[in-house]
């Protein structure tokens, strides 16, 4: 099981940027998929952005397209998410996820694909 631990979020304006990050415990991190979800109030998880174990492939929903980016280190166990330009509708808690599927160079969209999930940091974004 890999702990996950989400940091970055807070309070900015529309048009700002921010960066979270997802500090993993473990030596096995490196070898997964990670992804990050949001859940908004009164809404469903959605999915954000995914990444293949390797930082190869990508993907992401089509309302963070060309705004967010997300990227991995694994010498540092760490998954980032870089927000740009955030929206009123980005506003939301954040989380990153773990799949279990060693050595893996999908990009899993489905939030019942993946093992382990971090508490959450929220990102509220004012207009």
């Amino acid at each position: 099981q890999v702990q996950l631990v989400e940091s970055g979020g807070g309070l900015v304006q529309a048009g700002a940027s921010l960066r979270l990050s997802c500090a993993a415990s473990g030596s096995t991190f490196s070898r997964f998929p990670a992804g990050w979800f949001r859940q908004a109030p009164g809404k469903e998880r959605e999915f954000v952005a995914s990444i293949s174990w390797s930082g190869d492939s990508t993907a992401y929903v089509d309302s963070v397209k060309g705004r967010f980016t997300i990227s991995r280190n694994n010498g540092k166990n760490t998954v980032y998410l870089q927000m740009n330009s955030l929206k009123p509708e980005d506003t939301a808690v954040y989380y990153c996820a773990v799949q279990g599927i060693e050595w893996s160079s999908g990009t899993p969209t489905a939030d019942n694909e993946y093992n382990d999930w971090g508490q959450g940091t929220q990102v509220t974004v004012s207009s």
